[in-house]
């Protein structure tokens, strides 16, 4: 019998079972595929892995006017992708490390639940007091008429997998997923179309970050259309209607959907729980508790923020709850990144979201160029730093973009979950010269 079953081991997974066994729990850990999940083994990791890549190239490039001179400069992608799988390995080495350290048990195979407290894997049944649902999300097949088994059409898993780059990759969807690629494929200098329906890109971020990118991704040859609705494909061949209600057709060498992801809700026998649920997602609680007393989940199935360091935190506050630690998930102190060039940060709300709620904020900004270190490391960049302050001045949202806004974010989510005024940041002491410190500045710019 065990204290807690857990099903996958991806963000989520993993981290609920270590903390379940750092509280002197038996655990259970049951994975169909690798440990690590989607992030791990076709997301956040081999993405990074290859951004930075392109980076170092396009910065190789670009180091004249830092006083390098480079007289050739090629990548090879063969080498990427080899670093990329070896970087993955060891992680994944890390996690089975961590897991035989704190005497969770790890089973591979498929977990079907036959009721809440019993979950059968090849045969065999296994008991427990506890259970948590952790089983990810995929990628979504949006229903455009030839976008089904297309073969110039790949998901953000598939293109991951090909052993070379199209000359020519056209986007559906220009959120996080389909921005990354472009980010990538552009600063190799491969030809990048962005079709995408809403009237911006990157649509959770604030406007004044996203046109930022937009902007640097158009001054290397990226075509972005945006309001605009695909209609059909053909091969390579995409038809889609235009801002202007125009019909407009685009031939691909590669066509990535990046339309979202959906939750894995079927095949892991959930409705013999009885769970109550949307048409998309497990219904949960803020301590990440389903309709079931006890079973819990986390992560992408839940429908609320589809980021894993969330449902990493969201399972260790299921964990929590199941026994005895009261504790909840404050998603508006979750920070979102988007790993492009520049980088695009935020947390809490943006102007937009402020104004909707109503109520008194008001909005400070300064841009990068007013930090010293901004402005040595970088050559003819545009960065900016938002604060979106409420009526007690307290930080309801900070939003970064530029270099180092993956990192400096972290400390925005701290104010927010601390509920800092503007005064209170002004007594914490930055590193000079950092570009984090703007992050203090800018509320009393």
């Amino acid at each position: 019998m065990y204290d807690l079953i857990v099903i996958g081991a991806g963000p989520a997974g993993y981290v609920g079972a270590e903390h379940a066994a750092r509280m002197g729990k038996k655990v259970l850990l049951l994975e169909r595929d690798r440990l690590g999940g989607t992030c791990l083994n076709c997301g956040c990791i081999p993405t990074k892995s290859f951004l930075n890549s392109a980076k170092l190239y396009a910065h190789a490039r670009h180091s004249e006017a830092f006083g390098v001179r480079v007289k050739e400069v090629e990548f090879d992608y063969g080498v990427m992708q080899a670093r990329t799988q070896k970087i993955q390995e060891t992680l994944r080495n890390g996690i089975a490390g961590m897991m035989k350290r704190h005497k969770v048990e790890v089973l591979s195979g498929e977990a079907v639940c036959l009721d809440p407290n019993r979950v059968e894997v090849a045969g065999k049944v296994y008991q427990g007091s506890h259970l948590l649902i952790a089983t990810g999300s995929r990628p979504i097949a949006p229903p455009i008429p030839g976008l089904a088994d297309n073969p110039r059409v790949v998901d953000s898993t598939g293109i991951l997998a090909r052993p070379e780059l199209a000359e020519h990759l056209l986007v559906i969807g220009g959120g996080v997923i389909g921005i990354e690629f472009a980010s990538f494929y552009s600063l190799l200098g491969r030809k990048v179309t962005v079709i995408e329906m809403l009237p911006k890109i990157c649509g959770a971020l604030d406007s004044d970050l996203s046109s930022i990118l937009q902007r640097k991704l158009e001054s290397r040859g990226c075509a972005i259309h945006l309001n605009a609705k695909v209609e059909k494909l053909e091969g390579g061949k995409v038809h889609f209607t235009d801002a202007s209600g125009k019909a407009v057709v685009l031939e691909a060498d590669l066509v990535l959907s990046a339309a979202g992801r959906r939750a894995n809700l079927e095949g892991f026998g959930l409705e013999n729980l009885n769970l109550a649920r949307t048409r998309a997602a497990l219904t949960v609680n803020e301590q990440a508790q389903t309709s079931v007393h006890n079973v819990y989940a986390a992560g992408d199935l839940t429908g609320r923020v589809q980021l894993a360091h969330f449902a990493s935190r969201q399972a260790i506050v299921a964990v929590h709850n199941m026994f005895g630690v009261k504790d909840i998930c404050r998603e508006e102190a979750i920070p979102g990144v988007i790993y492009g060039d520049p980088e695009l940060a935020g947390v809490g709300l943006s102007e937009a979201q402020a104004k909707e709620r109503g109520g008194k904020y008001r909005v400070v900004k300064m841009p990068l160029a007013a930090s010293g270190r901004f402005l040595a490391e970088t050559e003819g960049e545009r960065g900016l730093v938002k604060a979106v302050l409420g009526e007690r001045d307290e930080v309801i949202g900070l939003h970064v973009a530029g270099s180092y806004a993956s990192e400096m974010i972290g400390a925005a989510a701290l104010m927010i979950e601390l509920e800092l005024r503007a005064s209170d940041v002004q007594e914490v002491v930055f590193p000079h010269p950092t570009v984090a410190e703007i992050m203090k500045e800018v509320m009393f710019s």
